[in-house]
């Protein structure tokens, strides 16, 4: 799905990855599923690309359901794969905590492990080797991306600002679909380390320059950024009842 002139997604408000499309070439936003491998490739053609042109993958988090196809290129096509350094061993397959679901609906939670399953969900391939970036990073990417450091959902989580695109792609700093409750619209994501700090995080948003907010999980959003925490926090207030 194109969203702009230098703009891609592929998946669906389940999960979703992102393409940068610029002259020299291509840079990957997370690697969703690894069933997700033929609409990347369907996507590339359909604007006149192949894999040959990714230049690179950027992971918001290593969590498997962004990890997808990312070995996939690193392996077969030398596309190197670029992940915050505190979620390095994540992305190969460390240990992660045990962290709480929170609320559920039966029928969201049913289509989210069916829909993962569906796209090879529970047959993660995980990382062998990554470049391991840092907060403030920009890396020489299609686009240069800007690394932000979002730590909460994962120690390494982060935001990608990618000024060509006027987006920054949040990965799972926030959710504007719940997987578990169906619930849209700006909202901390479900499956987070530490709750309460992926809230502060949220702060770091309100000076990016961008139009697009880009979530691993719901629909594109565009608004105001210096309102999504106070939107986030809201949201998990009236979903907890306060």
């Amino acid at each position: 799905m194109k969203l702009g002139p230098h703009l891609h997604r592929i998946g669906n408000d389940i999960v979703a990855a992102y393409l940068v499309v610029t002259d020299d070439g291509v840079t990957v936003v997370d690697a969703a599923l690894s069933g997700h491998w033929p609409e990347l490739l369907a996507e590339l053609a359909a604007m006149g690309r192949t894999v040959d042109d990714v230049r690179g993958v950027v992971l918001t988090h290593g969590d498997t359901d962004h990890l997808g196809f990312a070995e996939r290129l690193r392996r077969d096509h030398g596309v190197p794969v670029y992940v915050h350094v505190d979620d390095a061993d994540r992305a190969r397959g460390g240990d992660k905590p045990k962290v709480s679901m929170g609320r559920t609906r039966l029928g969201p939670t049913l289509r989210f492990m069916a829909y993962a399953a569906r796209k090879g969900g529970m047959r993660t391939t995980y990382l062998t080797e990554v470049v391991e970036v840092r907060d403030g990073d920009v890396l020489p990417l299609p686009g240069q991306p800007v690394v932000i450091g979002m730590p909460g959902h994962s120690p390494g989580s982060i935001a990608v600002h990618v000024p060509v695109a006027d987006a920054v792609f949040v990965g799972d700093a926030l959710t504007t679909r719940h997987v578990l409750t169906g619930r849209t619209g700006i909202q901390p994501a479900p499956f987070t380390d530490d709750p309460e700090r992926a809230l502060e995080s949220l702060g770091r948003l309100a000076g990016v320059d961008a139009t697009w907010v880009l979530p691993g999980h719901g629909a594109p959003w565009r608004g105001d950024l210096a309102a999504v925490q106070a939107d986030a926090r809201r949201a998990r207030d009236t979903a907890d009842g306060r």
